[in-house]
């Protein structure tokens, strides 16, 4: 089936040009100057007026993700349809590993619940729990899997978290094997005695959350996980940096040419710790790792996706129900699930930042699509509108207004964290790889379209 979007500006990470695009099937055959080409299409689509852009990539979700004896609110299902709604086309979702257990089986546990259901294409990241040496082999064959990214943890204490020897052993894996070590840098074990001081103290509000997870404490871990990516030549991706620390960190490396990169994500940029502190437990929605911070560090964060020391903004889309889920902190901010619902509105959300003079229109692209396609190894088959590209194409009507709220939103949660925002721009048709699978009619996707990406290399090295 052939298409043809007519009319609109097509844009990239670097330009923008008046053009039509054409798809043929799944692939995108010609980029061309309007009303140039001969042909004739199964479909046209008019994007006059509006931006013709490369489908988002969510570097970072947590679909049916077990944490805390309870599973994240959306499958694959409800939250890769939720995704496409907000006009991203592939995700890069986490497969668990959990303490005992290996990596190859379960790689096959993710594969088991994504096959088949997905609405969008979607790969995955190893989160590696257990080091020893028969992960440390098994490390190997996931990358000969597709799967090259392996996130540790330095927070979670019996849980996810490494010793800084493991982690040193990981990122010599790495090194060799060619993957990127991931790593949520929190010191988590000071934060533990902090989190354990403030409930002997009778501080159990969900705000406590926060302070109890101080910036200073994300910023050391961050030095630390750099300087030990320096010391084995491993690449080093921060996961979701929240703090002006964490950032100046990762500035110092960059600037010093070191293979350091770090995402963000939009609860970062709009919401702050005021929300945590939010009266009768409503704090408890905002729970999530590492919390949100105060309004000061957003300005930092921005700055940051100006610069190129953020590379990315991904969700950590990770959404629990606020009955009978976050709920189970009454009375322990400890015990409330960590995770916030976002993976529907990244796009939007970003845009946010062209309209108020924070981003141009191709960085907006580039830290939501061409550069997490590039990190995770699947440029240039995602991530830009180009001859022999996926047609995973977004048309995005600039003007268009919209209020966000859990009342209109398609991820499978019961609060939005932005409710009752206006915002402007919104998405008017998308496409994954040829097929239309929203317009202004509504839904035309189906559980099942989305495909396994089996992944390069981080293309993104120095």
């Amino acid at each position: 089936m052939s298409i043809l979007i007519k009319g609109g500006t097509v844009l990239s990470s670097t330009g923008s040009v008046a053009a039509d695009v054409v798809v043929d099937g799944e692939r995108v055959t010609a980029v061309v100057a309007p009303d140039s080409w001969p042909g004739n299409a199964d479909t046209v689509i008019d994007a006059t007026g509006k931006y013709v852009l490369p489908g988002g990539i969510d570097g970072h979700t947590h679909m049916e993700m077990p944490f805390g004896g309870t599973f994240s609110a959306d499958t694959f299902e409800t939250g890769t349809t939720a995704a496409a709604w907000g006009g991203t086309t592939t995700i890069v979702d986490f497969a668990v590993q959990a303490k005992g257990t290996s990596l190859l089986s379960t790689l096959d546990k993710w594969h088991e619940k994504a096959g088949g259901n997905c609405a969008i294409d979607y790969g995955f990241h190893m989160i590696v729990s257990d080091v020893n040496d028969g992960t440390l082999k098994e490390m190997d064959a996931c990358v000969d899997a597709g799967v090259n990214t392996f996130k540790m943890f330095m927070a979670y204490p019996g849980v996810f978290y490494s010793t800084d020897g493991e982690i040193l052993l990981a990122m010599q894996r790495a090194r060799a094997n060619g993957g990127t070590i991931m790593m949520h840098a929190e010191n988590g074990i000071a934060i533990d005695q902090l989190v354990a001081q403030a409930i002997a103290a009778g501080r159990t509000d969900p705000v406590q959350h926060g302070l109890t997870r101080p910036p200073e404490l994300e910023g050391e871990a961050t030095h630390r996980a750099i300087q030990l990516a320096k010391v084995t030549g491993a690449p080093l991706y921060i996961v979701h940096l929240s703090a002006a620390q964490a950032l100046e960190a990762v500035a110092v490396a960059r600037n010093d040419g070191q293979n350091v990169f770090a995402e963000t994500c939009p609860q970062y940029l709009f919401l702050s710790i005021e929300d945590l502190a939010r009266p009768d437990f409503e704090g408890a929605k905002f729970v999530a790792s590492p919390p949100l911070r105060e309004k000061s560090h957003q300005g930092a964060l921005w700055q940051g996706l100006r610069t190129n020391d953020l590379s990315v903004v991904s969700t950590d889309h990770c959404p629990f129900c606020f009955v009978e889920q976050k709920e189970l902190g009454r009375g322990d901010f400890s015990k409330i699930p960590n995770g916030m619902p976002g993976v529907e509105h990244r796009m939007d959300l970003i845009y946010q930042g062209v309209v108020g003079g924070e981003l141009t229109l191709q960085r907006w692209v580039e830290v939501t699509s061409t550069t997490p396609a590039r990190m995770f190894g699947l440029y240039p088959r995602k991530g830009v509108i180009a001859p022999g590209s996926d047609a995973d194409i977004v048309v995005y009507d600039p003007k268009a207004t919209q209020t966000l709220s859990a009342s209109t939103h398609h991820m499978n949660v019961d609060y939005s964290a932005y409710e009752g925002l206006e915002i402007t721009g919104r998405v008017d048709t998308v496409l994954s790889r040829g097929r239309v699978v929203l317009d202004r009619d509504g839904w035309h996707g189906a559980k099942g379209h989305g495909r396994f990406l089996s992944r390069e290399l981080n293309q993104y090295l120095n």
